[in-house]
């Protein structure tokens, strides 16, 4: 093992360089998928991706990090302690399983500290049948002159009708409408895409090249910004069938666990999505039995995560002003990093020890008897 502190980084470069290192000393091979565009300090962007077991290996166990961009930096540290983390790799090891990590989902995101592509697009609300009407979600429209105002920080009158709105319909309803998913506001938060991204194209392959020779597959996918600070929410991913969803409650409830809960049914901090990643499973590995879980882990209270995701969304709108103050600029930098990431080895710690429990217990429910 590595020091829990020395698994994370604090930007995408070094992230990325962590990953590499660690994918090189647990003897592994790495392949990359090179973004079309540079990061926010010139370096190479790409999503990095490491099988440790088996290309045929009949379980895999999937470990990803970055859908949404800034949010790698916590889930790059996981997967870098993981590499490191000899106890883990020979659990997988003499249980069958083989693990693949794909670090960096979104690393146009990941490198600027945005939580979107470089499309501006919510990733893991881009998986959508494009060829059918874009869904719609009427409610967000109202809200959209709200929430994204001309001016940054907004004016009181501004921040009067916000506070008005979650008084009259409450923060939970609002979060609902917002985080949903969107697809008619490209300019908009939480904007779904009118095609397929980069990322997704990108994922879509990686799930063919590595899930096709697989009978069971699960995915742990690491997120952060909802919940009370470093608890780790257990939601399912999957489709809506009582079978898939008992085997994750079977999977991951237990060992002390917090039960797995379920977006949108009032027990979890997530509300009901549009267009999530884990249907591509489906259809790139139709082969496989799914059990999918998200691992969500807590840093600052909601209300302060969507201040600094409006601040964000205001800032790329207005990249090109002149009149755009760079002290303000930071600042929302650092209002992006710290709603999405700690720095604290307190949390870094409870991320670990958590997100390693989910990776054990999925390791011995993939090897279960059918």
């Amino acid at each position: 093992m590595i020091p829990i502190p020395d698994a994370f980084a604090d930007r995408y470069a070094l992230a990325r360089a962590r990953f590499i290192a660690g994918v090189a000393s647990a003897g592994l091979s790495l392949k990359q998928y090179p973004h079309p565009l540079k990061g926010r300090e010139g370096e190479e962007l790409s999503v990095d991706v490491a099988l440790d077991g088996d290309m045929d290996a009949k379980r895999l166990l999937i470990v990803s990090s970055g859908c949404h961009g800034v949010e790698g930096l916590c889930g790059s540290g996981v997967q870098v302690f993981a590499l490191h983390d000899d106890e883990w790799r020979e659990k997988a090891r003499a249980r069958g399983i083989a693990v693949l990590y794909v670090h960096a989902l979104n690393p146009h995101g990941f490198s600027f500290l945005r939580r979107v592509t470089h499309e501006n697009v919510d990733l893991n609300r881009n998986f959508i049948d494009f060829s059918q009407p874009l869904p719609a979600n009427p409610a967000y429209d109202e809200l959209h002159p709200i929430l994204l105002p001309a001016q940054w920080p907004p004016a009181l009158q501004n921040e009067m009708a916000l506070g008005k709105l979650v008084s009259e319909r409450g923060e939970a309803a609002l979060q609902a409408i917002i985080s949903r998913g969107q697809y008619q506001r490209p300019d908009g938060l939480f904007y779904g895409g009118r095609e397929p991204t980069w990322s997704h194209l990108t994922l879509r392959s990686i799930l063919r090249s590595y899930g096709g020779s697989a009978s069971r597959i699960a995915w742990l996918d690491l997120h952060t910004g909802l919940g009370p600070f470093g608890f780790c929410e257990r939601i399912y991913s999957g489709r809506n069938e009582a079978a898939d969803m008992q085997r994750a409650i079977d999977w991951w409830s237990g060992g002390g666990a917090t039960p797995v809960t379920v977006a949108g049914d009032g027990d979890s901090a997530s509300a009901a999505l549009t267009g999530q990643m884990h249907g591509a499973i489906h259809e790139e590995c139709p082969q496989a039995e799914f059990t999918g879980l998200t691992l969500e882990f807590g840093t600052i209270p909601a209300v302060q995560v969507l201040q600094a995701l409006r601040a964000d969304q205001w800032l790329h709108l207005h990249a090109d002003d002149a009149d755009v103050d760079a002290g303000l600029a930071q600042q929302i930098h650092a209002q992006m990093r710290a709603a999405f990431f700690d720095e604290s080895d307190g949390w870094k710690g409870q991320v670990i020890s958590q997100a390693r429990q989910a990776m054990f217990q999925a390791v011995d429910g993939l090897a279960s008897e059918y």
